[in-house]
């Protein structure tokens, strides 16, 4: 008896007048966000300006998503192009089908192309961006729940997700959510992340290494609990193959890394740290004419002190003095002759 399970979506598209608005594409935009939003922040920490790794992502997201497509239509390439089917539908990628590990490679190539143009090493880059994109991949993961797509095994769990559409292949049941498992694992892969940057302080690419390891440690127990169509390689799918081998790749990396680079970056932007210095400065003396101006408004006497001072001048001179009248001093010679003759 089903005590309790996730409901899917009965549809993952909602018409807007003639504007389709779909649900797959909508976690692929907030999670594009989260990315951005999260590595600005980290970059910005580490030395960098605000709006760089932004102006990179305009790079890297196009080439991810191409490159997310491409490994998916490759890999399951008899869903486009064999009996019955239509290779039209290997361009619609709103109805799911992005492949992690060719959205990550063509997408380092396009942060490649920004990087150069900014004149950015990619490492640094990519260290500050890798936990948002692990985000990313959790809030990406929610558009395969809207397209009731990659579900796991069958089972009477409470958290089993339901499934009923039976287009494609699909049996009505409840399943293991493959989807929730991953985007739940992403989380913890940012935030671990994160944590070890703080603890070990990683730089030269080992951040992003750590990602991509911890990532495919998820992905290969998650894979095996998958039940949609796959190549299999002596007993294992494609992507548990896939797994593995980068998951070495990246320990490697991180190893030999750490010996020939030990440390971060000191500097992730060239002329980024004399920008933020004179932004400072000038952010010191705007204040400082701030201050001076308060002081200003605080003495309301102060106006007319300055206007006192300037009125009186010098003061006027008594009658008979030397200085009173260009006469004084025969005035004062004549005085004396008197009393001499008296």
């Amino acid at each position: 008896m089903e005590l309790a399970f996730i409901p899917s979506p009965s549809r993952g598209v909602v018409h807007l007048g003639p504007i389709p608005l779909r649900g797959y594409a909508f976690c692929i935009i907030i999670g594009v966000f989260l990315a951005v939003w999260l590595g600005n922040r980290r970059w910005i920490a580490r030395g960098g300006r605000a709006g760089t790794v932004a102006d990179i992502a305009v790079w890297a997201v196009p080439f991810g998503l191409v490159g997310g497509r491409l490994y998916h239509v490759i890999t399951d390439y008899e869903l486009y192009f064999s009996d019955g089917r239509d290779w039209v539908d290997a361009f619609k990628i709103w109805q799911g089908g992005l492949g992690i590990w060719g959205a990550i490679a063509l997408g380092a190539v396009g942060a490649w192309i920004g990087c150069r143009r900014r004149g950015i090493p990619l490492p640094a880059w990519a260290d500050a961006l890798a936990p948002g994109i692990a985000l990313a991949q959790a809030a990406g993961r929610w558009g395969n729940w809207f397209n009731q797509e990659l579900y796991g095994k069958p089972t009477d769990l409470p958290w089993a997700l339901k499934i009923t559409s039976d287009t494609d292949g699909r049996v009505p049941g409840t399943y293991h959510p493959t989807f929730l498992y991953e985007s739940l694992w992403c989380i913890g892969v940012a935030l671990l992340v994160i944590w070890a940057d703080r603890r070990f302080r990683l730089g030269h690419g080992r951040a992003f290494a750590l990602y991509v390891a911890s990532y495919c440690v998820g992905r290969f127990w998650i894979e095996w609990m998958r039940v949609d169509d796959a190549h299999h390689i002596l007993g294992l799918r494609l992507n548990d193959w896939t797994a593995m081998i980068i998951f070495l790749l990246a320990v490697a990396y991180m190893v030999v890394s750490a010996k020939k680079r030990p440390g971060r970056e000191e500097v992730v932007e060239p002329g980024a740290q004399d920008a933020a210095l004179d932004q400072d400065t000038a952010d010191h003396q705007d204040k400082v004419d701030l201050d001076k101006s308060d002081l200003d408004k605080d003495d309301p006497n102060k106006d007319d002190l300055d206007k006192g001072d300037l009125g009186k001048g010098d003061p006027e001179p008594e009658p008979g003095s030397a200085s009173g009248s260009d006469t004084g001093p025969v005035a004062g010679a004549e005085a004396d002759a008197e009393v001499k003759k008296s």
